[in-house]
């Protein structure tokens, strides 16, 4: 999985006042877990930006001053009128350690369906892997060529192999649906095959 680099500064005083002032000078107040105490740090809003505002997914490494930490967003505030970023809880990650985290599918192929007529609905945009760091994916691959028109692709058909997929076997991760069109074909063609029978 691709990486990013925060540089921020570790914070002395965490109070509300203290927050305030980081805030109003464009700083995003975070806290890293995981470690054996939590590390408060601020860093730059716009340094989040390649982070938050996209939807691929990263790990994070934490420079507050040449201390290193290896990362991963778990939450984030949004200021509910202005959309700015008000705080961010990063969690540590440890080489020899499984994390749980939400990462983009992918589809991949041409489906029969789609090709008769058919709309792909993608259920699933993201899904939830658990893997070691260094196998962490970027994203997870969906490969819809083998559906037909009304068919489902279920997670069990999602190939994983160095993370395991945290769904339920009968999680959809994307299916084929009739179009209005399609059903209208079909429905014309039956009443015209229903007619040609009786004139029979």
């Amino acid at each position: 999985m691709k990486s990013i680099t925060i540089n921020g500064s570790e914070r002395e005083s965490v109070g509300k006042a203290a927050t305030r002032t980081a805030r109003n000078a464009g700083m995003v107040p975070c806290v890293l877990y995981g470690g054996d105490k939590p590390v408060h740090f601020t860093a730059e809003e716009k340094a989040f930006k390649n982070l938050v505002y996209t939807p691929e997914v990263h790990t994070v490494v934490i420079d507050l001053a040449g201390k290193t930490y290896n990362a991963i967003l778990q939450d984030i505030q949004f200021h509910p009128v202005s959309d700015k970023i008000l705080h961010m809880d990063f969690y540590q990650l440890y080489d020899d350690k499984e994390i749980t985290m939400e990462v983009p599918v992918k589809v991949t192929g041409t489906s029969p369906g789609v090709l008769g007529g058919g709309v792909l609905r993608l259920n699933q945009r993201k899904l939830k892997v658990k893997a070691l760091p260094a196998n962490l994916p970027d994203f997870v691959v969906a490969d819809i060529s083998g559906l037909e028109m009304g068919n489902k692709l279920y997670v069990t058909k999602i190939e994983a192999n160095d993370f395991k997929l945290l769904h339920p076997d009968n999680t959809v991760v994307a299916q084929v649906r009739i179009s209005r069109a399609a059903m209208k074909a079909a429905q014309e063609a039956a009443k015209a095959e229903k007619a040609a029978g009786k004139k029979k």
